[in-house]
């Protein structure tokens, strides 16, 4: 009889930042935790910038990450069905990991019921009002146009490119997301305008690089995934219920759906 029957959720690993160094070493965290998962794991849904920078060449992608790679190809090998949300970051995957370990490739929203749930899950960016500016970005960057042209730079230059950008990111210049209170926080609402045209029980998110768990109403909840740079933190699906969870850490983040992060974000800051 199969023990596997629990479905992973995890975003935000930005493999690749801020140096070689610190990524293979987050890289060797996230293997662990694979490897932890494995035995139990019917799903694993990541939910967008796993890679801090990635384009698919023709004949060539971004060097690294064979470790995480080759994990990943285990756990598929193994039965275990990988869906991969693109982010902001690596919005550019495109064919090579679906040939390389059948991963299943998500561009914008799923919903997906899972344990008689209904899920809607979504990396994040993008949603809800405002930021007028990214959203232009995010239509250029993923249209055939714009892919084309990269894709005429040499690997060498867009890829170098890519990482004068990345440099330039919240992440890499070690900025420690804070808790805005539950009226400030944009996916929350967003969750909320959707829930005035359609259930859901769950919304899973990543990009806010912070571990929520929010109580929209009696029947809603709306999850977000954090990040793997302070947090290694992940949500699992079990019996019909998601639980946040930390590999390796200390939990920083919402406990039964009421919010306590700032205080305990304040503190690891200090």
């Amino acid at each position: 009889m199969s023990n596997r029957n629990k479905i992973y959720f995890a975003s935000d690993f930005h493999l690749g930042v801020s140096n070689y160094e610190l990524s293979r070493e987050r890289e060797a965290t996230i293997v662990r935790w694979l490897d932890s998962i494995k035995e139990d794991a019917a799903q694993l849904f990541l939910v967008g910038d796993v890679f801090d920078f990635w384009f698919e060449y023709k004949r060539a992608v971004p060097r690294g990450f064979i470790r995480f790679l080759g994990k990943l190809a285990e756990l598929s090998d193994a039965g275990i069905k990988i869906t991969m949300f693109k982010g902001n970051h690596d919005m550019w995957m495109f064919g090579y990991l679906n040939k390389e370990f059948d991963a299943t490739l998500v561009s914008d929203e799923l919903v997906i019921e899972l344990q008689g749930k209904k899920i809607y899950l979504h990396h994040g960016d993008g949603l809800g009002p405002g930021d007028a500016k990214y959203k232009i970005l995010k239509k250029f960057f993923r249209s055939s146009f714009c892919q084309w042209m990269f894709a005429r730079l040499h690997p060498n230059l867009g890829i170098g490119i890519a990482l004068v950008w990345s440099r330039r990111s919240r992440l890499s210049q070690a900025k420690t997301e804070r808790f805005m209170g539950e009226q400030q926080e944009w996916l929350a609402n967003y969750s909320k305008e959707m829930l005035q045209k359609e259930h859901f029980d769950y919304f899973i998110f990543g990009h806010r690089h912070l571990p929520l768990d929010i109580r929209l109403n009696e029947s809603s909840r709306y999850i977000n995934l954090g990040e793997w740079l302070n947090f290694n933190s992940y949500a699992v699906l079990e019996d019909g219920e998601v639980f946040l969870r930390y590999f390796e850490k200390e939990p920083y983040g919402a406990h039964n759906g009421v919010n306590d992060t700032e205080s305990l974000i304040d503190e690891k800051k200090d």
